[in-house]
């Protein structure tokens, strides 16, 4: 009987009971009254955050949308699910989606008027990302909440050559308005403070939670490559998630064809569906590219969103994770791959490399470099974590679980909502933080 792998333990994240210094919210979770505001999706964030925080007593008022409105998210004895947000669906008129928008406004307008949560906790911005950095973040502050932002990306029009001087400025004020800000990784703590002068007692690393939404059921590897119409004895790697320019999909394509041309028993799933605003043109320039990879069964594509029932096949089916990305912060992708105990091939972009343990849940290769990515394929397919994947799953899950816990999160949460309840509101001026300093560029 083989033993369980023992991956080296990262020290700055505190574990099961495990408490951070100075932390006085244990057990008061109960007094406190939250509202969620989610931007309408990302349901396994909002589903991890939410289900951490009521089982530690928090009560929850979630702002959310059609894409959210499931049993999940209804009749909790601590959480109310208010769907503010409506329908999401991309493929409406022009007419119909400015309707929506603004009655959408018009509903959290009036909700923040008269809820009873002093703390609001933003995970996502909604469409017109402008009105809320500015004009929403100081109404929340002259109603006399407490707000709070998840940043899940520092500048993201940065990330996708999109950045103009209304971004920045736009993004300086809402880092400057919230009381605290969350990000889940030591460099974009510093690219705050750096970039937009956020004070540094403002801003909490925590981790990003593991995928604790999608279902994960006894389907076999084999099973699911059958489902697929793979062979099992064919190496399988898989492309995940939402197909956009960042995420260097065209880096991976060249390097499968490297790798195929030298072994014909390598196969490529791409699965996801194409970003609303450049996935389709960026897709037009990749389909010549796998046509006839495509055509002869080598390539499977599954081109749209994939449900969470459905996810299950995709990370059992594959035999690796590949992110070729260009640039990222961080990639939820990588830790829904950790949490089927599937191993991952990064780029070494954002803090991907921080998140891999060479050998025992992935390799990491230059960004931008197909030879570089054909080699990581090979090296993987030549290691011991291929060889004993069978053996190794349930070992790269239980790290992913440890370092990525909702608990720690929920924790750490506490914490800093308690600070704030403690705490006056900051006045602040427009135009300026709150000790004064100008919100200059």
């Amino acid at each position: 009987m083989k033993r369980a792998v023992q991956f080296p333990k990262d020290e700055s994240v505190y574990r099961n009971s495990e408490r951070p210094q100075g932390s006085s919210v244990f057990g008061i979770g109960k007094d406190m009254a939250v509202t969620l505001l989610t931007g309408g999706s990302d349901r396994p964030y909002v589903f991890g955050l939410s289900t951490e925080l009521m089982s530690k007593g928090v009560s929850i008022d979630l702002i959310g949308s059609d894409e959210l409105n499931e049993p999940a998210f209804r009749d909790k004895p601590r959480l109310k699910f208010l769907n503010l947000r409506g329908d999401l669906r991309p493929n409406a008129g022009i007419l119909s989606k400015v309707a929506r928008v603004l009655k959408y406004y018009l509903r959290l307008i009036f909700y923040a008027g008269k809820a009873e949560p002093r703390i609001f906790h933003i995970l996502w911005n909604n469409k017109f990302e402008t009105f809320d950095r500015t004009l929403l973040m100081l109404y929340y502050r002259f109603l006399g909440k407490k707000t709070v932002l998840t940043v899940h990306n520092v500048n993201a029009a940065k990330r996708d050559s999109e950045d103009t001087f209304i971004n920045r400025l736009t993004l300086r004020i809402q880092y400057r308005l919230a009381d605290h800000i969350f990000v889940h990784t030591e460099k974009m703590k510093y690219e705050l403070i750096d970039a937009f002068g956020v004070q540094e007692a403002r801003v909490t690393v925590i981790p990003f939670g593991i995928n604790n939404s999608v279902p994960n059921g006894h389907l076999t590897p084999r099973e699911a490559k059958r489902r697929l119409g793979i062979r099992e004895n064919e190496r399988t790697l898989l492309f995940f998630g939402r197909i956009t320019p960042y995420k260097g999909l065209e880096y991976l394509i060249d390097a499968f064809h490297r790798v195929r041309a030298q072994h014909e028993n390598y196969r490529l799933i791409i699965a996801g569906r194409l970003d609303a605003a450049s996935g389709e043109k960026y897709w037009n320039t990749l389909r010549e590219r796998i046509r006839e990879a495509v055509e002869e069964g080598q390539i499977v594509l599954r081109i749209e969103y994939i449900p969470d029932a459905e996810t299950e096949i995709y990370f059992k089916a594959a035999d690796v994770l590949v992110l070729p990305y260009r640039h990222i912060y961080q990639s939820g992708v990588l830790f829904l791959s950790h949490s089927f105990g599937l191993p991952v091939l990064a780029a070494d972009v954002g803090s991907l490399k921080e998140e891999i343990v060479e050998g025992k849940t992935g390799f990491i290769f230059t960004p931008e470099d197909s030879n570089d990515i054909a080699r990581a394929i090979e090296r993987y397919f030549s290691s011991d974590l291929f060889d004993d994947l069978s053996s190794r799953r349930e070992a790269i899950r239980n790290f992913a679980m440890e370092q990525h816990s909702w608990h720690v999160i929920g924790l750490k949460t506490l914490d800093i909502y308690a600070e704030l309840l403690r705490t006056k509101t900051r006045g602040v001026l427009p135009g300026r933080d709150a000790s004064g300093a100008s919100l200059s560029i």
